[in-house]
């Protein structure tokens, strides 16, 4: 309990603007996992450990931050957009919270406790083959051997799984930005802010509010502003407006890594309701849902994967798409993407 307790505070105080006196005993260690960090890059750049290329591009999709920060979203687009200029893109991820051992698909008839609730929402969403796998490399092949024509890997998180080679980096913040801008466990750096520097672009999910300092002279920046305003209904296959659902007493649930952008969403549609807050890729269960026993539900998408007969009630989810708005003068992030390819072999 103690431990838990721990790790629920840790990350209201890492996205202080300064560092809380109460991280101080924790600076020695974030020290430590620093230096590991350095040590364990620069033993892939220098071929001490192994990394190796898949036969087509590859491009990461990532942050330097623990918890969400939007990636899913802006995944989707990306694969949308690939589509678009012709590629035949393939997905690979981790499969956090799945069960599957080794490498698997994610189908879209798949459980989310199989294969993890990310990949399930991009498998039922993205429309192109989606495989799960602790070792990106291994998942990779597997996809490229059951779905030859594809011709581009977008891997959904991955930015530190230097095993596998990249051609292009897109490093993903939202709002909270590098917090306090310490590493683990006095901050919420995986990497120091220098990594940003062999990043191939810098996404924001909404405002760009870190302090400048953090960021200086490093890749070009865009915008991802996410909307939605149709919920589709976790019963049967009606969609509602906001409109249809003001009046009812509201319930919203997020397990997302930071829920207060879901909550902030559904006020920004006009609505009136009670948050409940879990943790990120929480494994819901009926119990979690007793408080809304008198009420409608609203759900994140990425939550509604998970919930399937576990509500009695009515219950809908809020589907999202990202739209990438660049700085005046910027290069489309596509093509930006595009020209760094180097055939997919380039080591970020």
């Amino acid at each position: 309990m103690m431990f838990r307790a721990l790790a629920q505070r840790l990350p209201v105080l890492w996205y202080r603007p300064r560092l809380a006196l109460s991280l101080l005993p924790l600076l020695p260690f974030a020290w430590l996992f620093r230096a590991l960090v350095r040590f364990r890059r620069a033993a892939y750049r220098r071929g001490m450990f192994e990394s190796q290329s898949l036969p087509v591009p590859v491009i990461v999709v990532g942050n330097i931050t623990v918890g969400g920060s939007g990636k899913t979203p802006f995944v989707l687009w990306l694969v949308e957009q690939l589509r678009k200029r012709g590629w035949n893109p393939g997905i690979i991820s981790r499969g956090y919270g799945g069960k599957i051992e080794g490498v698997g698909e994610a189908r879209p008839d798949a459980k989310a406790g199989t294969v993890g609730d990310e990949p399930l929402l991009l498998a039922r969403r993205s429309g192109v083959p989606v495989f799960v796998g602790r070792d990106r490399l291994a998942a990779g092949l597997a996809l490229l051997a059951a779905h030859p024509a594809c011709n581009v890997i977008v891997s959904d998180d991955g930015l530190q799984h230097y095993r596998l080679r990249r051609g292009a980096e897109i490093v993903v913040f939202d709002a909270r930005g590098a917090g306090n801008g310490q590493l683990l466990p006095a901050g919420p750096l995986r990497e120091p802010v220098a990594r940003l520097g062999s990043a191939t672009a810098i996404v924001w999910n909404g405002v760009d509010t870190s302090p400048a300092a953090f960021f200086p002279e490093l890749p070009p920046r865009y915008v991802m502003r996410l909307s939605g305003k149709r919920f589709i209904s976790l019963n049967d296959e009606r969609t509602a407006s906001a409109d249809d659902l003001r009046g009812k007493r509201l319930y919203a649930v997020a397990g997302i890594g930071h829920p207060e952008r879901f909550f902030a969403q559904l006020r920004e549609l006009g609505l009136d309701f009670q948050a409940r807050a879990f943790p990120d890729h929480h494994q819901y269960t009926t119990n979690d849902f007793a408080f809304a026993h008198d009420g409608v539900l609203l759900l994140t998408e990425k939550d509604a994967v998970k919930c399937s007969g576990l509500i009695a009630g009515e219950a809908w989810a809020l589907p999202v798409d990202a739209e990438i708005v660049a700085a005046p003068g910027a290069r489309p992030l596509l093509d930006r993407i595009l020209e760094n390819f180097n055939d997919g072999r380039t080591f970020a």
